[in-house]
């Protein structure tokens, strides 16, 4: 079996180059932090293929909204304040409409979150790709995957599944029906929960942005913070949407599927109230749906009589041959 993303960075590409003091966070998390000039900054960086990461009929301003949205998910998770991006793109010839509507989506949530384009590249190829780095405002508290600690209680944003979902009517040609636009819209237009994430930056003790499904996320803040992890199935959020448009996959949806960009986090029991006065100030909902122990860092879902559940693997895998795409 071929080496997943995941493992092709840790054995090609960790720790290359200098090891600089500077450097408080590397490779591992949704962003990396540096110490720059008495701050701390987040970086990160995603790249979208056209037929992977969205659908080539996907409404075109809706791709640059999407570049920008899962890295701000990622500065979110970090609880950092985006600030600068920069763009590459690689284009197979040159649809002033389409990259007009690409242009409106992409400056639309800029502006809405205070960030500049600040420069980039352009080059031709086979298909649309398109990579975005954006960097923030992280602090001394920003948010981490390594924090969780046996007794927290992890808690999700919003309602997981709905762009999973989502994915499955587009692919399907069906536009039309009871929830069927809050689903697509889940996955078109994705909201990065940067504002929640901001709020909880000295209440969360760790967390991730769920961009391959609750589990598969759940998985990699285990593995970070060596702890386990326990999903309550039973407490996830089902939206009525997901839940009309799904029906008896909404559950598998929720729990594996990807392209969310909610959060999952931890935080102590102590912390409950804190952490929903923060939802309550970045208009979001939370849900706590498990809990953090000792042992194998690893992620067990449970149904509501307590016993273990299998799930299905989450998220799209570039090499291994798994997932179904974005």
């Amino acid at each position: 079996m071929s080496l997943s993303e995941f493992q092709l960075i840790e054995r090609f590409f960790a720790g290359l180059g200098a090891a600089r003091a500077d450097v408080r966070l590397g490779h591992g998390d949704d962003a990396a932090l540096v110490d720059c000039g008495g701050a701390t900054l987040a970086l990160a960086v995603d790249t979208l293929i056209e037929g992977v990461h969205f659908p080539a009929d996907a409404p075109a301003a809706s791709i640059g909204h999407k570049l920008l949205a899962v890295n701000l998910s990622d500065m979110a998770a970090m609880g950092a304040e985006p600030a600068w991006a920069l763009l590459a793109l690689t284009l197979p010839a040159v649809d002033e409409t389409r990259l007009a509507a690409i242009r409106e989506g992409l400056d639309a949530l800029a502006s809405r979150h205070g960030l500049a384009l600040i420069g980039g590249d352009t080059t031709r190829g086979e298909s649309l790709v398109a990579s975005l780095f954006v960097a923030g405002h992280a602090g001394e508290d920003a948010l981490r995957r390594d924090g969780a600690r046996p007794g927290d209680w992890v808690w999700v944003s919003g309602a997981p599944g709905e762009a999973a979902a989502g994915l499955a009517l587009w692919q399907a040609s069906v536009r039309d029906g009871p929830g069927v636009a809050q689903l697509l819209r889940r996955l078109h237009w994705p909201e990065p929960r940067v504002a929640l994430g901001r709020g909880l930056r000295g209440v969360a003790s760790a967390a991730v942005d769920v961009s391959d499904g609750v589990v598969a996320d759940a998985g990699h803040l285990a593995h970070r913070s060596g702890v386990a992890l326990t999903i309550r199935a039973a407490d996830l959020p089902l939206s009525p949407a997901l839940t009309a448009c799904a029906g008896e996959r909404a559950m598998e949806y929720a729990l594996a599927g990807g392209d969310d960009y909610e959060l999952l986090f931890t935080a102590p029991e102590a912390a409950s109230e804190a952490v929903r006065r923060a939802a309550d100030a970045a208009g979001v909902t939370v849900h706590p749906v498990g809990g953090v122990a000792a042992g194998r860092a690893e992620v067990t879902v449970i149904d509501a009589d307590g016993a273990p559940m299998k799930v299905a693997r989450g998220g799209y895998r570039h090499f291994d041959g798994g997932g179904g795409g974005r």
